[in-house]
């Protein structure tokens, strides 16, 4: 009996006990920020890295061997064109010109003087031919007197040699007048050798005031006064304020869309910051030379080139050829360098994108510009940064006011969803073991 009733309570109590409800998995919603997609046609940003250069260096030298008297300049002055930079002491160039045109004055005067003598020479062969003729008629009178035996043997001999040496004179006077025109060449030779040396001397010494060919800036003075030089030793370097121009390196994946534009003739713009302001460029050609890293690019100033300096290092922001259908995004939409998430039904779906550049946005944010076939205007990007988003992931839309006017807004986004313990981001402990706040598993 006792076992009997036992049991029976047992069944009852057994039948009445209250159910015990199974736990309930709540899935958790994390808060997003989002944008909307506008595709546009931009032009995506190189940045490279350059230094300031010119073509046209002067390097002011020293004319001849001399003393520096005067410096008119420092480095880092602004000049004008035909502003004196520096002077030479004229004591050092002056004798050697004044001895030139002693030399010249002196082989003017030969020249004169074998003119005058040309002129006499010819005078006098006349009377030698003369004297020769009589000479030649004083020995055939005494061969007419010997052979009709009245005249003396030595008195013939006497002639004879008259005529000879007369003979012999007419000679040497008929070779002077001969080599006059090689000797008035000989004179005339040198006389240009000293005129020549003159103009050089005096083109030195005009040179021994160093000035500016060209409004430019100076870039060293290697001398000071009382310094002694000598010929084509370095006095002072100048540049030209508008031959400036910005050389930077392209790497060699970007060098051929840059052909093809040039060669296109699509102009390409850049820009530097220089002291907090813009400085505007233009991508004038590309180097005859080229390396396995690329090819540098040589880029005009726009701006005032005045506030640039040779050898400058710089930082350059290149215009690539625009690109249609791109969308400019955040990088901290961008996962992994080349995925993007946007909202579809309340939940994250990844897209697969190309990374084109960069591009500077609205308050000088710097956007990455992205293009995919599966990215449409309106919808709905991810800006919040999670640490491990994942596909699937449900969302909600914290700022709906942005997709307004878009396909898909945000409250038909999330019309459905199932409100659990909201976050701005996914906690790190959370999202790498896939567990939202609630004991459910993320999908």
């Amino acid at each position: 009996m006792l076992l009997a009733i036992g049991f029976g309570v047992f069944q009852m109590l057994k039948a009445t006990k209250p159910e015990k409800q199974s736990p309930t998995v709540q899935e958790r919603v994390w808060r997003v920020e989002v944008e909307p997609v506008e595709l546009v046609r931009a032009s995506p940003e190189l940045e490279l890295y350059g230094q300031v250069e010119t073509p046209d260096l002067l390097r002011a030298t020293a004319s001849a061997a001399a003393w520096v008297t005067e410096v008119q300049v420092q480095d880092g002055d602004l000049v004008e064109k035909g502003q004196v930079l520096l002077r030479l002491d004229e004591r050092d160039f002056l004798p050697r010109i004044a001895q030139v045109e002693a030399e010249i004055a002196d082989l003017q005067a030969q020249i004169e003087s074998e003119q005058n003598r040309f002129e006499t020479d010819k005078l006098a062969l006349e009377q030698e031919r003369r004297l020769l003729e009589l000479a030649r008629q004083g020995v055939a009178r005494q061969q007419r007197l010997k052979t009709q035996k009245v005249g003396a043997e030595q008195a013939l001999d006497e002639a004879e040699q008259a005529e000879a040496q007369q003979q012999l004179a007419v000679s040497q006077r008929e070779m002077n007048i001969a080599d006059h025109p090689s000797r008035l060449r000989a004179l005339q030779a040198r006389l240009a050798s000293a005129e020549a040396r003159l103009l050089e001397l005096e083109l030195e010494y005009e040179r021994a005031t160093v000035r500016a060919p060209y409004d430019g800036i100076i870039s060293r003075v290697a001398v000071t006064e009382g310094d002694q030089v000598s010929k084509g030793e370095a006095l002072a370097r100048l540049y030209a304020i508008d031959s400036l121009e910005i050389r930077a390196r392209v790497p060699a994946p970007y060098q051929d869309e840059l052909i093809a534009a040039l060669r296109q003739g699509e102009p390409l713009t850049a820009s530097t910051t220089i002291g907090g302001e813009r400085l505007a460029l233009t991508l004038d050609r590309l180097a005859g030379e080229a390396d396995p890293s690329g090819v540098d690019a040589l880029f005009q100033v726009q701006g005032d080139p005045a506030v640039l300096r040779l050898g400058q290092l710089l930082t350059v922001q290149l215009e690539r050829p625009a690109r249609e259908a791109v969308v400019a995004v955040p990088f901290r939409a961008v996962y992994g360098g080349g995925r993007l998430y946007v909202v579809e039904d309340g939940r994250m779906r990844g897209i697969d994108v190309e990374s084109l550049g960069t591009r500077e946005g609205d308050g000088d944010e710097e956007r990455l510009l992205v293009q995919s076939d599966a990215l449409a205007p309106g919808d709905a990007l991810v800006t919040t940064h999670m640490p491990n988003a994942i596909e699937g992931l449900r969302v909600e839309i914290i700022n709906d006011e942005a997709l307004e006017g878009t396909a898909g807004g945000a409250s038909e986004a999330v019309s459905d969803r199932t409100l659990g313990p909201a976050a701005d981001a996914v906690p790190a402990d959370a999202a790498s073991s896939g567990l939202s706040a609630a004991g459910g598993r993320t999908r």
